[in-house]
């Protein structure tokens, strides 16, 4: 590990927040220990995930996408995991990289492990990212939070979410760590767990359980597989009607605009902020890594 400070970003999309790691020559090392410590709210800097920026031809996970994409999101969770896609990690992403002036408002691709995502940076804030499609698996399971249980649908935006509709988001529970789910054999790498009560026409309200983190202030994927999975047990599939089909999905940090278009591609609105900016004590580094 160097010797010299780390430089560091925080932002925040609907107050999912990450610590943004700028490394465009993919030359730091992130071990698991490393990543947990500073996203520690306690002893590290605080973060729901860790978004290191990296040059897609310089990352040995993103050099074939690097024809599409000249930067690549390595995102890991809070707990040092590393995971395939992060919405709202996107938003902030791309605001980074207008901050940075990597970029001006329009169009960008942004490499994950989930493919490669494309985006648009609005002039008044706001970042559109399309997230792909949603696979909609018919294995459900049954998640259980105290004493209560509920179906969860099956939807995959990349990565994997299991949705729940419920009559009062408090039967989630505090969401401290990850309720149980049958059978578990239907995600062996764990699962992101949404909880959804309606608010009103094409508009509903959700609390989530994010693999690797706990209960997060938002999740992006989270909002488009809850908005897909409503959508269908609202009996509206875009693809038949062929119209699209938009809801408003309130987390407990804002709010998110969601859009199925006829393709299947889900399209996704909010905000993303960047909050400060510094460096990172290299004495206290070498320790988190050791």
């Amino acid at each position: 590990m160097s010797t010299a400070p780390l430089a560091f970003l925080k932002g925040h999309g609907t107050e999912n927040d990450f610590v943004i790691l700028p490394d465009p020559d993919n030359a730091i090392d992130l071990p698991a220990s490393l990543v947990a410590r500073v996203c520690d709210r306690r002893a590290g800097i605080g973060g729901d995930g860790v978004l290191h920026v990296v040059r897609a031809a310089a990352h040995p996970d993103a050099r074939h996408m690097a024809h599409e994409a000249e930067w690549f999101m390595d995102y890991r969770n809070a707990d040092g995991s590393v995971a395939e896609m992060c919405g709202n990690g996107v938003r902030v992403f791309v605001r980074y990289l207008e901050h940075a002036g990597h970029i001006t408002a329009g169009d960008v691709a942004v490499a994950t492990r989930a493919g490669v995502k494309q985006a648009h940076l609005d002039k008044d804030g706001d970042v559109t990212v399309s997230m792909g499609r949603a696979v909609l698996s018919g294995d459900g399971v049954t998640v259980t939070v105290d004493g209560r249980s509920w179906p969860a649908r099956n939807v995959n935006m990349g990565n994997p979410h299991a949705v729940a509709f419920v009559e009062d988001l408090a039967h989630a529970g505090t969401l401290h760590t990850e309720p149980p789910y049958t059978p578990a054999a239907v995600y062996p790498d764990g699962v992101n767990i949404e909880f959804v009560a309606d608010r009103g026409p094409r508009h509903v309200a959700m609390r989530v359980h994010e693999r690797g983190a706990a209960e997060t202030r938002s999740c992006g994927t989270g909002a488009c597989a809850v908005a897909v999975a409503t959508a269908r047990r609202d009996g509206l599939d875009p693809a038949e009607t062929g119209a699209p089909v938009t809801y408003t999905v309130d987390v407990l940090g804002g709010t998110l605009l969601i859009t199925e278009r006829p393709d299947g591609r889900v399209e996704m609105t909010g905000p993303a902020v960047i909050v400060a900016e510094g460096h990172i004590d290299p004495v206290w580094l070498a320790g988190a890594s050791a």
